[in-house]
């Protein structure tokens, strides 16, 4: 799968999911009252904000309805553009994207980031003859998913090691589900692969492996996705939809100050409790979910950086869309102990055109 294929089926999948909003696919309840029920898609032997929070008791009388698993961000968006599920999470590029071609979606909460615990690594095998950026010309390199944040982060590598965009169109990314992505590397059906947290810690403390460059090398820390709400969806249920960001946001603050061992206990029942067939072992490896700002509150700069970056990649036409116009933290009530409760934060006005 080449690289400009790759970004064509996915800028058509983003069309298809705008059109359908448009001409009324997404649902939301039209009575007055406000569901309780959010329906959402899990990953695999991993435990989301949201399920976490709910297990904590920070989602109140609001239960998430499971409906299925997903491996890429771009789709879970899409699933709730389309009213498909009543949330989801992605890179924030895709967010961009998907808002550009028109879907009335709306970023309530920041919900993973990248920080010197929590990151994504490019790695190679040990005796990889790969050492640096145009190295990788001709090469494969697999991740979860295309015309996201692991593609963005090798485009933004590439780039900045001064690689011209006909060298970078060599470069060759492909999905691999990330359960399969070190098996893949070690069997040299892909010459990089990406992996984060859990299966990254997990695959080098194997052996055998070591990174090429990582994200939190790239840009620092910072938070890098974000969970949206259609429009629709917010207008009719807004106290649900505060109950749901202000527990996320909780959740976020007692993974940040809880021990270690004490959450990666808490995600381990969770998966047992759930019992979805799942191997729970790869929990222990968790360290932190790089959500940078306190309570996943969400600033202008976490989605200017993307808007900058696909505007001069061609993807979408530059003053489309503005970082103001695409979030709000209104719905978050999280306060830090011993501070004022206040008002929230001011909505953001959305600016779209």
């Amino acid at each position: 799968m080449r690289t400009a294929t790759s970004r064509r089926q996915f800028m058509t999948l983003l069309g298809v999911s705008a059109a359908a909003v448009s001409c009324g696919t997404a649902v939301g309840g039209g009575s007055g009252k406000q569901t309780k029920k959010l329906r959402y898609q899990g990953w695999a032997g991993q435990v989301t904000l949201p399920e976490l929070a709910e297990d904590l008791g920070y989602l109140d009388d609001v239960k998430l309805d499971w409906v299925g698993n997903t491996i890429s961000g771009p789709q879970d968006i899409q699933s709730a553009a389309t009213g498909q599920i009543d949330f989801g999470g992605a890179f924030n590029g895709a967010v961009v994207k998907l808002a550009a071609n028109g879907a009335p979606i709306t970023s309530v909460i920041s919900y993973y980031g990248s920080d010197k615990r929590a990151y994504n690594g490019f790695y190679v095998l040990e005796d990889s003859p790969i050492r640096s950026a145009r190295d990788l010309i001709g090469k494969k390199v697999g991740m979860n998913t295309l015309g996201a944040h692991s593609e963005a982060m090798l485009d933004i590598y590439l780039q900045r090691h001064g690689l011209s965009q006909d060298e970078i169109d060599k470069v060759e990314p492909l999905v691999v589900p990330p359960v399969n992505t070190e098996q893949s590397l070690r069997q040299h059906q892909i010459q990089v692969g990406v992996l984060g947290d859990i299966l990254r810690d997990k695959a080098v403390a194997k052996g055998g492996v070591r990174p090429l460059f990582t994200d939190f090398e790239l840009l620092g820390a910072f938070s890098a996705g974000t969970y949206v709400m259609t429009d629709r969806f917010l207008r009719q249920n807004p106290d649900t939809a505060r109950t749901f960001v202000t527990g996320v946001a909780r959740a976020i603050e007692w993974a940040r100050k809880r021990p270690r061992e004490e959450v990666i206990a808490r995600m381990t029942e969770v998966v047992k409790k759930r019992d979805r067939k799942e191997d729970a072992t790869p929990l222990k490896y968790w360290k932190s979910f790089g959500v940078a700002e306190t309570g996943g509150r969400i600033t202008d700069k976490q989605l200017k950086l993307w808007i900058d970056w696909l505007a001069e990649r061609g993807d979408i036409k530059r003053g489309k869309v503005t970082a103001s116009g695409l979030y709000t933290n209104k719905y978050n009530d999280y306060r830090p102990a011993g501070t004022s409760s206040g008002s929230p934060a001011p909505s953001a006005t959305k600016t779209r055109s």
